[in-house]
């Protein structure tokens, strides 16, 4: 017998602003139980120091969230100069301190310039990549460092807002798999005083934006479950940038069933992902097999109601 899964059946995506000092994965948990859901999941890993937008996903969303692991991401940080720290960050210790010249925002924007387009990036020790089935940041912790790979990131953009003695505030726009710490340890490098940074806020990732964010102490003031679900967004949200087809009762049928079926795929291109509606309800994603059929690719389980 199959074994029922404790909760709640709750569908939809939550923009959450994660607090500093948790964890994404205590944030998720702390909000699951709230929302007591059988099933959620988020869409990446920020630090505990980092704060900002945690999309977490309730249920169908998360068939769907690997797409948003994909998108780009928005961040403001604070970059402090002269003190290197194990970390890359103000809750590490620090392990090297020079003298910071005197600086002028065309210093700094030069500098950043060199930093903008295609890079080579290699992550920090202190991340959840893992090495032998153990995540770096454990055996950094140990003392120990590992040998890294740079991986090929884009910085789309990187724009200096604040310039002080001894630190400046950035807003960034970048690829997946792009680490801020290690970006801010670069720079503090080329201008010849180290750095490492004090504070990170993600403000956006693919389609959203911190606009309409709610803060965990937000959703415990919600009155009841009810008014808890009414702030999540639809589960297609996630998959908005792919095309729209329209399909009938037996096409859907057909593809609920695993099968594929005829449809008037107009514009599309064959091998493209598509997201599927009957009469303007989402039921997943199909895939074009040929200039008039779609196969399934990863439907929601109540598409077959």
């Amino acid at each position: 017998m199959a074994r029922r899964r404790r909760g709640v059946p709750v569908n939809g995506v939550l923009l959450l602003d994660k607090p500093k000092g948790l964890s994404s994965n205590h944030a998720l948990q702390r909000t699951r139980r709230l929302f007591q859901a059988q099933k959620a999941g988020h869409t990446g890993t920020l630090d505990p120091m980092a704060t900002g937008l945690l999309p977490v996903c309730f249920g169908e969303a998360t068939k769907f969230s690997a797409h948003l692991l994909e998108a780009d991401k928005v961040y403001r940080t604070r970059v402090e100069l002269g003190a290197i720290t194990d970390s890359g960050d103000a809750e590490g210790d620090v392990v090297e301190r020079r003298e910071v010249p005197r600086l002028t925002e065309a210093d700094v924007e030069g500098v950043l310039e060199g930093f903008c387009g295609e890079i080579d990036q290699v992550p920090p020790m202190y991340s959840a990549l893992k090495h032998q089935g153990r995540k770096l940041y454990e055996l950094a912790r140990e003392g120990k460092s590992i040998e890294r790979a740079a991986r090929r990131v884009t910085v789309y953009d990187a724009r200096l807002l604040v310039l002080a003695d001894t630190a400046f505030e950035l807003e960034v726009r970048v690829s997946k798999g792009t680490y801020i710490r290690t970006l801010a340890e670069d720079i503090g490098q080329v201008l010849g005083c180290g750095a490492h940074i004090s504070a990170l806020r993600r403000l956006a990732t693919g389609p959203f934006t911190s606009e309409g964010m709610l803060t965990l102490e937000a959703l415990e003031a919600q009155a009841d479950q009810a008014d808890r679900e009414a702030v999540l967004l639809p589960v297609d949200v996630l998959v908005d940038h792919l095309s729209r087809l329209e399909i009938d009762a037996v096409v859907a049928s057909r593809l609920t069933h695993g099968q594929p079926a005829r449809v008037e795929a107009g514009e599309l291109a064959e091998g493209e992902t598509t997201r599927l509606y009957r009469d303007g309800a989402f039921l997943g994603l199909g895939t074009v097999t040929g200039p008039q059929e779609v196969a399934p690719k990863r439907l929601l389980s109540t598409a077959a109601d």
